[in-house]
Parts: structure tokens; sequence; C-alpha cells
């Protein structure tokens, strides 16, 4: 078991690009340009990966006016560790049969709404999970997944969630409703290599708008390994001026197994 998280509170990244490896894991940082008026860094991620029981699970976080709720959002998933490592151990039809449950139940804990309510600012929040040859996710807020692969890119298809832009857990908390606001999915990998790819909107409201569609994206990470991939990506937005902090987090996952196609293939 491998465990890594981090708070751009703790170590900014301002006009310096990072990329650091947590097993099959690369988490890619820049925190943005100080000659565009970057001064702090309020991204977070979060990181589970177990090579012998064959997941990943990833959360990444884009906060604003401070970075408190990001931090509190981590706090309250470490206090929650066991139970949702528990819960990865189980076969594949029980973790994703009972994760979305869990997940609601970790942000609807009394404690940690009233917690919420004490923080500055709210924070966006992306949970990936990766178990057997399926990814589920649970969105709040506007950072992006993507799951590339050539036969989706063939189709067209490259990003998993769309973005939501009044969706927060914090300050101002989704989760305080009396029904709360997120959207969720599980996907199906495909035979062969899927890059998975997380990221915070600063790739992609960065000047210019050079990766905006997920297309470019996939034309960078498709010709390169994930390390040199995410570095050019982070290059180009630095070159680019970007103010916004930029948090990237990528894997490959090779299925080996067929995945489903139409009746007449």
């Amino acid at each position: 078991m491998k465990e890594f998280s981090w708070i751009g509170s703790s170590v900014s990244f301002i006009d310096k690009i990072n990329i650091h490896d947590i097993n099959q894991i690369v988490l890619g940082r820049f925190g943005g340009n100080s000659t565009a008026g970057q001064n702090n860094n309020e991204d977070g991620c979060l990181l589970w990966a177990d090579e012998q029981k064959d997941w990943e699970f990833v959360i990444i976080l884009d906060a604003h006016n401070s970075a408190e709720s990001a931090e509190l959002v981590i706090k309250q998933f470490n206090k929650k560790k066991t139970e949702i490592q528990n819960l990865l151990l189980l076969s594949c039809v029980q973790t994703l049969n009972r994760l979305e449950e869990t997940i609601i139940e970790v942000f609807q804990e009394e404690e940690f709404i009233s917690e919420c309510r004490k923080v500055k600012g709210e924070t966006s929040c992306l949970i990936v999970l990766r178990k057997d040859k399926y990814l589920w996710w649970f969105s709040i807020g506007d950072c992006i997944s993507c799951l590339f692969h050539p036969e989706l890119a063939r189709l067209g298809q490259y990003q998993i969630n769309q973005r939501q832009f009044y969706e927060w857990v914090g300050q101002v908390n989704t989760f305080e409703q009396k029904i709360p606001c997120y959207s969720s999915g599980v996907r199906e990998l495909r035979k062969g290599v899927n890059n998975i790819f997380l990221t915070t909107d600063g790739l992609v409201e960065c000047p210019g708008e050079p990766f905006t569609n997920p297309k470019e994206i996939y034309k960078v990470m498709k010709g390169h390994q994930i390390q040199d991939g995410i570095n050019i990506l982070l290059q180009t937005i630095k070159v680019n001026n970007v103010r916004d902090s930029t948090t990237i987090i990528s894997w490959d996952v090779n299925i080996t197994e067929d995945g489903t196609k139409p009746s007449d293939e």
C-alpha cells in the first residue's frame, strides 16, 4: 500500500514544475506564475494505491479563497481511511455497489459538516477509483477526469465527467443541502493500455487555451511517457504565463480482457 497527500498551502510550487512518482501514479504540480499575479496554491490531492490488490484511489482538489477546505477534505478521508480501504479490499462488485453510499456518508457526517462551516472558502473535489477493469468517479465541482485509449479516441471520446460550476465542499457546501448535488459514474476500461488523467482547471483555463479541448491533452500524452507528457503540458502553460495553479495526476492501466463491443462487430 502506498499513501500520499499534499496541500498547496504547505508547498506551493509557484514558478516551479514538480513531477513526482507514487508507485505507478505520476503527480505533476505547477503553482502558477508569480509574474501573472499568483501568490498562493490552493490545490490538493490524496492518493492511495495497492499494486498487489490491483486498485488506485485518488482525490484531486481545487479550492478557492484559501486552501482550508481542501485540507479539511483530506483530513476527513484520512479519518475514514480504514473504513474506505476495507471496502476497497472487497470484490469489485461489492466495492462498486457500496462505494457511492459510503462517500456520501463521509461528506454528510455531522462533525464534518460542522467543521466545513468554520473554514474559509470551499473546494471542488474529484474522486476516482480504478479497480479491476473498471473506473469509478465521484465529482463535485469543476475538476476534470479523462480516459485516454485509441478505441475511444477514434470516436472522439476523451473526457469522463462534465465540469459543474456551482458545487463545492467547505464554507459553501453542496452536502449541507437537503439533496446533495454531485455526479458519479462507472466506465469499463478497454483492452490494452488505458491512460487515466485527472487535472485541476488551471490546465484548461490557460491563456491561449492550448488544452481546452481534451483531444489536445490526449495528443501530448499518447506520444510520450507519462512523466514527459505531464512535463510538456505544465511547461506549455508556464510559458503561456498562466496564473492559476495546476495539479495533474495520471497513470496507465493495462487490461487483458476484451471490452464490450457491438453485436455486429
